[in-house]
């Protein structure tokens, strides 16, 4: 087991798949010379040379096309966004051509393409570089989704995202880069459809992802103490979600908190409640409650900024008032 940085784990993934398959590239903004905005790709273009460690002009539109092309053509192009709410000018890139291809071919076409980068809300960065975009993708056909937490997942999910033949994007969290773990020296690989329970109980599920998985482990903590017992589900597949293990949790415990970084209005959160209440309904012996970001743009205030996102204390307080309403 070897210490590494959730970046480091990322990059090592990228590297060791280039390594292996030849077709594998990656391209965007400064992902060459500079190492790109947050190292992921430092040292990859010596290492693979200009060809397949692409530099690209600032034209997102432009570049996500041209590695849809190069997709369809046999290459497994890495879109790295130097922030994913710059994708947003490649909205349609993704949904009618990343998404659509492989079924409007009737399957002549496969599109083994990833689309990663930076975003959830930083550390006063502003609110176009403070995006939560899986909202904005969740309801386009074709898309996996995938949100990684840990460096260990980070590395397995990115692995398999790169291996994958659809068009997967993959979401880090810009405030994640920095955290540590201990990693396997051997070579794995994660699905990317499945659910991780992060901590096991009967009290109440919690359904989390990407950072927001850091604030619930927090909250967890001070719960602990009070005697609550929660069990902890990190998504990580936002779509499709991993049914299988949210119904076996609600089966169990009968009530759910959903804790996320995006939007209150359209969220993930939103889909995840829909879905519950039409195959879990009998199930459930209070609503299920969410808590999400507030339905503005991300201030730059550092002050307002922690207000619009969900902190521990407000996940403790929603434990401890559906847990009591049991008693």
């Amino acid at each position: 087991m070897a210490e590494t940085l959730f970046f480091n784990a990322l990059q090592q993934a990228i590297d060791e798949e280039m390594a292996r398959d030849k077709t594998v590239m990656i391209l965007g903004e400064d992902v060459g010379h500079y190492g790109g905005s947050y190292k992921v790709t430092k040292d990859l273009h010596e290492k693979y040379g200009e060809l397949r460690v692409l530099d690209t002009p600032i034209a997102e539109n432009s570049f996500t096309g041209m590695a849809i092309g190069a997709a369809m053509t046999g290459l497994r192009p890495i879109i790295e966004g130097m922030n994913m709410g710059f994708l947003l000018l490649a909205f349609n890139q993704i949904s009618n051509n990343a998404g659509m291809l492989r079924y409007t071919s009737g399957g002549n076409f496969k599109i083994p393409l990833v689309i990663r980068g930076p975003g959830g809300v930083g550390r006063q960065l502003g609110a176009e570089h403070s995006q939560r975009l899986e909202a904005y993708f969740q309801a386009v056909p074709g898309l996996k989704i995938v949100a990684c937490s840990t460096p260990y997942n980070a590395k397995g999910l990115l692995k398999s995202a790169i291996r994958d033949n659809n068009p997967v994007l993959f979401f880090e969290h810009v405030l994640l880069y920095n955290l540590k773990e201990n990693l396997p020296e051997e070579e794995y690989l994660l699905p990317l459809n499945k659910a991780e329970i992060v901590r096991s109980g009967k009290d109440v599920t919690i359904l989390t992802y990407s950072r927001m998985r850091h604030h619930v482990m927090q909250a967890v903590k001070t719960l602990e103490k009070s005697g609550f017992d929660p069990e902890v589900i990190d998504l990580i597949s936002l779509k499709p979600l991993d049914f299988d293990t949210i119904s076996e949790s609600i089966r169990k415990t009968h009530r759910v908190i959903i804790v996320e970084e995006c939007m209150r209005t359209g969220g993930v959160a939103a889909e995840i409640i829909a879905s519950i209440n039409e195959r879990l309904f009998d199930e459930l012996d209070a609503p299920v409650l969410r808590l999400s970001s507030q339905d503005i743009p991300t201030p730059y205030n550092g002050n307002l900024e922690k207000l619009t996102i969900v902190q521990p204390e407000q996940i403790v307080e929603a434990v401890e008032k559906m847990v009591a309403a049991r008693v």
